[in-house]
């Protein structure tokens, strides 16, 4: 079946960078529109970045473009998130996520795969 487990959460300081990766087992990881969600205590789910698997195309949150940068590595089958220039908004649990669909999804509820999520925190 289709599994997905992310790794790389942890703590930095405001300014600082972090690498979120997500490796994908059961199926090829091309297939698949994956997308970063992350979740902070008393909020929805907020979609942070994603890319679908028509024309790899991404997608990334007002609050994160240019700072962050979502892609696939087809070698280790992961889907990894580079965050710089954190900020201390950007403290939330994450989450990768995928679905079948080749145009990417905003809603959570679109996808049927997730992993576990991992705790981002940035101090100041």
């Amino acid at each position: 079946q289709v599994q997905l487990e992310e790794s790389g959460g942890g703590l930095v300081q405001v300014g600082g960078s972090l690498r979120l990766s997500c490796a994908v087992s059961g199926i090829s990881i091309s297939t698949l529109s994956m997308t970063w969600f992350r979740q902070t205590p008393g909020k929805e789910r907020e979609l942070v970045a994603r890319v679908q698997s028509l024309g790899g195309i991404t997608d990334y949150s007002p609050s994160v473009k240019g700072r962050f940068t979502i892609a696939k590595d087809y070698v280790k089958k992961t889907l990894d998130l580079e965050m710089t220039n954190m900020k201390s908004e950007d403290t939330a649990v994450y989450y990768c996520a995928a679905s079948r669909d080749r145009i990417g999804i905003n809603s959570p509820s679109g996808y049927p795969y997730w992993g576990q999520g991992t705790q981002v925190t940035v101090s100041s």
